[in-house]
């Protein structure tokens, strides 16, 4: 695989306030600050950011909350809620658990995280460091795919020397979704990088088989320059429901710095960009903001939130005049296809035929193709043992949403004469994993609902299609010959059916769950 470009910060947007800076603290600079040293070594650190105080567990339960700290990996999750998750875990654990810090980035337009590990690694340990203290975890453990990254971790690691719980980072596979948090665990703990498909949560059952904390680089240097400055000091900027800063990457290649509440607009500007034919937020699982809706979105969540868009990983990019953005969405989409783990039908099938159709339809082949996409779509959603489909599936229909002239004169076959620049970055395919694991199958969501419910493990099913043969009307098959459901109400009478299509799937993808 061809590595991202380097990583350039670009100046911090300065806010209302003095802005504390992953970099720096003090006054207001004109630079984030990564860009004035290659990389930190463990003196430079101290030098600039000074010893990192010791919190109890409860201590850094409330600084989390002080501050509304949330996971900066993509799903915003609380970190305080995390936290308390996993104290829980190890209570009823004997006291076991570890911190993950997920530093992968599979997706060709973040790099933000990949800069804090080059730059500024020490920040993130100190806040993995001081998360594990707090809790008694017994290892920290850094997952990152990129060599380059590894050896500043690794070197960061080295001139801390011995230190307790055990430090280590690990190279994991560079793809997609080797972020996604089982795969994680799964990769750290030595098994293949692939989501497990099963519904447990980390703080449950993560690494090595004990509670985890896990969340992304980003939030835990946040929580470093949390714990030096403290609730109030890390008020002083953002905004006072959505406080401190926060690290975008925009183009795909530059990395900058600013407070909650910025506008899009001023950072497209600083970046010596404007909102072009729309802008892409949250990556390749985000959604496309208008022109217009560009020129007055903020950066929050409540303001994103007016234009069904959310942050993510913080990926923003501005698709320029000069490219095609029904080439464009179809590029992504076939990256997005290939980039399938390889271990459930509906993604493995689905996603690379609607890719096709997309390709399809953009090439001229009129309404039914378009048709056809929007079946693809419905076809894939919440059939996976992760949120890739879902993901893919959510691009495609904004995209579609956004550019629907495009799209339309596209299938007609007139065309738009732009060429696809690569404005939104993918990169080569990457091999799939030679083994595929074989988990057991998944767990309720939650508390067994009163009605049993016939259940599909995506990992195993390998869409054989005896099951729609046995309870035809319970289990319908998809485009794909998979079943169009991975979970479906169980009525009485037909359990004794239902238990003789699970003995029958050749796959064990079946299971009865629930019931009184």
């Amino acid at each position: 695989m061809t590595a991202p470009a380097p990583t350039r910060p670009l100046p911090v947007v300065p806010g209302p306030e003095p802005v504390p800076t992953l970099a720096s603290f003090g006054p207001p600079r004109l630079l984030a600050g990564l860009d004035e040293m290659p990389r930190m070594d463990r003196v430079a650190h101290l030098s600039r950011h000074g010893s990192l105080p010791q919190l109890n567990a409860t201590e850094l339960v409330a600084l989390a909350e002080d501050i509304d700290l949330r996971g900066r990996g993509g799903a915003g999750f609380p970190f305080a809620r995390k936290l308390t998750a996993v104290m829980d875990g190890m209570r009823k654990a004997d006291g076991k658990g570890a911190v993950v810090v997920n530093g992968s980035e599979g997706e060709p337009s973040c790099l933000k995280d990949t800069a804090m590990l080059l730059h500024a690694p020490h920040l993130v340990i100190d806040g993995a460091l001081l998360a594990a203290d707090a809790l008694g975890a017994h290892e920290v453990a850094i997952g990152v795919t990129r060599m380059d990254v590894l050896s500043s971790v690794q070197r960061a690691i080295d001139e801390r020397g011995p230190v307790r719980p055990t430090l280590r980072v690990t190279l994991l596979t560079e793809r997609f979704v080797t972020g996604e948090g089982s795969a994680m665990t799964n990769g750290l703990g030595g098994g293949p990088g692939l989501p497990s498909g099963r519904k447990i949560r980390s703080s449950e059952r993560g690494l090595n088989g004990v509670p985890t904390l896990l969340s992304n680089t980003e939030t835990y240097a946040q929580l470093a320059v949390a714990a030096r400055l403290g609730a109030l000091g890390y008020r002083t900027t953002g905004l006072p429901t959505e406080p401190g800063t926060l690290l975008l990457t925009v183009a795909g290649s530059m990395v900058v710095e600013v407070p909650y509440g910025v506008s899009l607009a001023r950072v497209l500007a600083l970046c010596g960009m404007d909102q072009g034919q729309g802008v892409l937020i949250g990556g390749y699982h985000g959604t496309f903001v208008s022109p217009a809706d560009a020129l007055t979105a903020k950066l929050s969540k409540e303001s994103l939130a007016e234009y069904k868009a959310v942050l993510g990983a913080g990926a923003v990019l501005p698709l320029p005049y000069d490219t095609c953005p029904a080439g464009e969405t179809v590029r992504v989409a076939q990256w997005m296809g290939a980039e399938s783990a390889g271990q459930c039908g509906p993604c493995v099938l689905g996603l690379p035929a609607l890719a096709e159709q997309l390709d399809r339809a953009v090439r001229g082949g009129g309404a039914g193709a378009l048709d056809a996409v929007q079946a693809r779509m419905r076809a894939v959603e919440k059939r996976g043992a992760c949120s890739h489909p879902d993901g893919t599936s959510r691009f495609v229909a904004s995209a579609l949403g956004a550019f629907p002239e495009e799209f339309e004169r596209h299938a007609q076959g007139f065309g738009c004469g732009r060429p696809v620049t690569g404005a939104l970055p993918v990169t080569g395919s990457r091999p799939l994993p030679s083994t595929v694991p074989a988990p057991p199958t998944a767990p309720p969501k939650s508390a067994a609902p009163p009605q049993e419910r016939l259940l599909v493990d995506w990992t195993l099913c390998r869409g054989h299609g005896l099951c729609a043969d046995v309870v035809p009307g319970i289990i319908k098959l998809g485009p794909d010959g998979y079943p169009e459901k991975a979970s479906m109400p169980l009525p009485a009478r037909m359990r004794r059916r239902a238990q003789l299509a699970v003995r029958r799937c050749p796959a064990l993808a079946l299971r009865v769950q629930g019931g009184n």
